[in-house]
């Protein structure tokens, strides 16, 4: 027997769309906030051990990351237990909520929509970057950076607004075509043997440099290549069958792009003829091996480039889907300004919220480009080191928030499920990622080492606000409960 707990106030404004989304419209949500082909493309030498700390997982990098695969499968079980029984636009707050009260509900929402705003609008600020980077480069076509920037929040309020099957539609062909080309890249080195033939060596524990530690290491850094496994999650109001379709999309995207990544890693391990300094200090492993030479032509690196963008514009819808759903249940709750919820009656769409992202992002746009770059540069165009700022921070507080819904799980599902599996799934989840906040705080350099306590004033920020708004809380509007789930 299924309830929906509607409080008092409720209108029919602050209802999303109909639930027309189907498992694909949820795969394509999870896996275009992962964004496979960018993360493959430059955040896989992390894990390597091309950070700030210089220790990683060396040859050994595809092995790390089979092990974080399986440890963001356990964070991603949880959240997929959790969707069966709660289907609410403001998931992860939802879960927390249920785990640990609505305070700590409040704040793990307030950090967590807080940081898919600045993912959201940080990759608008580096999508015109990096494609008019590209067009300079290719075409001779000298297009100011912040004018594609404005472009593509044009176009990102258009997806947006028009609908989330548009969304997430946009992302499965953006992701597909991309992650399809790359894919095919990384085979035909497979195929090829690479520089000195295929080898088990980068599954084997000892062709890391520093043994388990190195590996242990990089699997801190892996789990931030799996960041927004979890968003098809925030999709549950708008879909058909969301107790089937998200656990699904949350389990399968862990499993395929997990797949992905360990090809990605593996060739490119081989690629480079298992030379970890080769490696580890190209500046773009991805377009190095793609450019004209053994494995690449001028055509396919202008292919790689593209697909590159592609990708990224793709992260960058994911992320505003995610936020907009949680700033409309955030403000459904009253935890927000009651303005934020409104849903325009024609689309379906938390209009309002739309809004607010995609101002935030133009108002970042133009900051960066009128004070010639925030941070400093060190040879970088003046989009760059904010763009990396904002991912970094950004990641740090969605990891933060798995941490917390690894440890609020126990007491949430306790009822509800097996309870050795909960535990089991519940202490690896935490592990991993408090491996993960590890990853990005520890020698990490200015600027970036002020993240962790941008992220410690917005959780005080957000316990403040949970004082003020004592006397109006009250649980997610929509969050649905199905007994027989249970």
């Amino acid at each position: 027997m299924a309830g929906t707990l509607t409080p008092a106030g409720t209108g029919a404004t602050q209802q999303l769309g109909e639930k027309r989304l189907s498992v694909v419209d949820a795969i394509a949500q999870s896996v275009g906030f992962m964004g496979p082909v960018f993360s493959a493309a430059l955040l896989i030498p992390l894990i390597v051990g091309a950070g700030a700390a210089g220790k990683g997982a060396g040859i050994a990098s595809p092995l790390a990351i089979i092990l974080a695969t399986f440890g963001v499968g356990a964070l991603g079980w949880i959240i997929a237990t959790y969707s069966r029984r709660i289907h609410a636009a403001g998931a992860l707050y939802d879960y927390v909520t249920d785990g640990f009260g609505k305070r700590v509900g409040f704040v793990a929402g307030w950090l967590y929509y807080g940081c898919t705003l600045l993912l959201a609008s940080g990759i608008v600020v580096v999508v015109g970057g990096i494609a008019s980077g590209f067009l300079s480069s290719t075409y001779g076509l000298n297009i100011p950076y912040w004018v594609l920037d404005l472009l593509y929040a044009a176009l990102l309020f258009a997806v947006l607004y028009l609908g989330v099957r548009i969304s997430t539609r946009a992302q499965l062909v953006l992701v597909s075509c991309s992650a399809l080309l790359v894919l095919a890249f990384f085979v035909s080195i497979i195929v090829r043997g690479g520089h000195g033939g295929n080898s088990l060596r980068p599954f084997e524990p000892s062709a890391s440099a520093d043994g388990w530690s190195g590996i242990f290491f990089g699997i801190i850094y892996a789990i931030l290549i799996f960041v927004g496994f979890e968003s098809a999650a925030n999709l549950g109001e708008e879909t058909a069958n969301p107790k089937r379709a998200v656990p699904i999309a949350i389990l399968g995207s862990v499993g395929v792009v997990g797949l992905f990544y360990v090809l990605a890693a593996y060739a490119q391990d081989i690629g480079f003829g298992l030379n970890v300094v080769k490696w580890t200090t190209s500046p773009a492993p991805l377009f190095t091996l793609g450019a004209p030479g053994d494995f690449g032509t001028s055509l396919l690196l202008a292919l790689l480039n593209i697909v590159v963008i592609l990708d990224i514009m793709a992260v960058g819808i994911g992320a505003a889907v995610s936020s907009t759903r949680g700033i409309f249940a955030m403000a459904r709750d009253r935890r927000l300004p009651r303005l934020l919820a409104k849903v325009d009656r024609h689309r379906g769409t938390p209009v309002n919220a739309i809004i607010f992202q995609v101002l935030l992002a133009v108002a970042f746009v133009l900051l960066v480009h009128l004070a010639h770059g925030v941070f400093p540069l060190n040879g970088a165009p003046e989009f760059f080191p904010f763009f990396a700022w904002m991912v970094g921070l950004g990641g740090l507080g969605l990891v933060v928030v798995y941490a917390t819904i690894a440890l609020g799980a126990v007491p949430g599902l306790w009822n509800h499920t097996n309870r050795a599996g909960l535990l089991i799934a519940a202490t690896l989840g935490f592990i991993v990622a408090a491996g993960g906040v590890l990853g990005s705080i520890y020698k990490v350099p200015a600027p970036d080492n002020q993240w962790i306590w941008y992220v410690v004033l917005w959780v005080v920020i957000g316990f403040v606000l949970t004082v003020w708004n004592v006397a109006h809380e009250s649980h997610s509007v929509v969050a649905v409960r199905s007994a027989g789930a249970e």
